[in-house]
């Protein structure tokens, strides 16, 4: 073989490699990064930002979440699950309520879940031997220390998990209030009179009624003069009314106009 033919073979393989390097290489993250509104992680309701905030919390507490933060327009909690001996999970779910501008009675919700997966770690310790003629000894007697360590960190893009708990949320929005008949006009109770049972208690408190006015008495008629006097009944002769007795004419004393003579004294 030439020496002509090693460098080509050697070229070859140069580009292959490199080829094969780009072609390995994987996209960044922040490129599948396209902020279109998909409605994952939103969902408007026809509540407000408290009334919102408040039916979240509760969701979350049906589904054994413990809620570290509460406010009036965000809501934190978190729930752990243990998959294994070795492995741990632990979800934090962070809510955040925000009015609409256009409407105070609507609002939009945002919600997004982070999980943490947690793996257990063991590290073995040695002890050291000191001896006097040897000098100091290093053994492998000692103990292992077991703990959880974070080995990933994610955040849930799964559209079905939101959607899942949108529809819990919208579960416990408070119900509207119904609407009220408009206030008739209040017709007057008419009381009924209380049975009268003679207590004083009850004497005391009855109102006392209005004086009666007393019509007067008609005047007695005077007697008239021309009144016909009552039937004399005469009981001698029987209980036959005696007839009134006939009023006589007045008598017409004529004066005589010629001077009477002196009588003469009897002799």
């Amino acid at each position: 073989m030439t020496r002509s033919s090693v460098f080509g073979a050697l070229g070859l393989a140069l580009v292959l490699a490199g080829v094969t390097g780009c072609s390995s290489k994987k996209a960044a993250v922040y490129e599948h990064e396209n902020f279109d509104d998909s409605g994952t992680f939103s969902r408007s309701f026809p509540v407000s930002d408290a009334g919102s905030c408040e039916a979240a919390r509760r969701a979350l507490l049906s589904q054994g979440y413990i809620i570290t933060s509460s406010g009036a327009n965000q809501v934190v909690g978190n729930k752990s699950f243990q998959q294994n001996s070795e492995n741990h999970l632990q979800i934090s779910f962070n809510v955040t309520c925000a009015p609409d501008v256009s409407d105070d009675q609507r609002s939009t919700m945002f919600a997004n879940a982070l999980q943490d997966r947690y793996a257990l770690k063991k590290s073995n310790t040695s002890a050291s031997l000191g001896v006097g003629v040897l000098g100091s000894v290093s053994m492998p007697i000692g103990s292992s220390d077991d703990s959880m360590v974070k080995v990933a960190s994610e955040t849930v893009t799964a559209a079905q998990f939101y959607d899942r708990y949108f529809a819990l949320v919208e579960s416990y929005l408070p119900k509207p209030k119904p609407k009220q008949p408009k206030a008739q006009a209040e017709v007057p109770k008419v009381e009924k009179p209380a049975v009268d049972l003679g207590l004083p208690e009850q004497a005391a408190a009855k109102p006392l009624a209005p004086p009666v006015e007393v019509a007067p008495a008609p005047a007695a008629a005077a007697p008239s003069s021309e009144a016909v006097a009552a039937p004399v009944v005469d009981d001698s002769q029987g209980s036959q009314p005696v007839a009134p007795p006939v009023e006589a004419a007045p008598i017409q004393v004529q004066q005589d106009t010629q001077p009477a003579e002196a009588a003469s004294p009897d002799l």
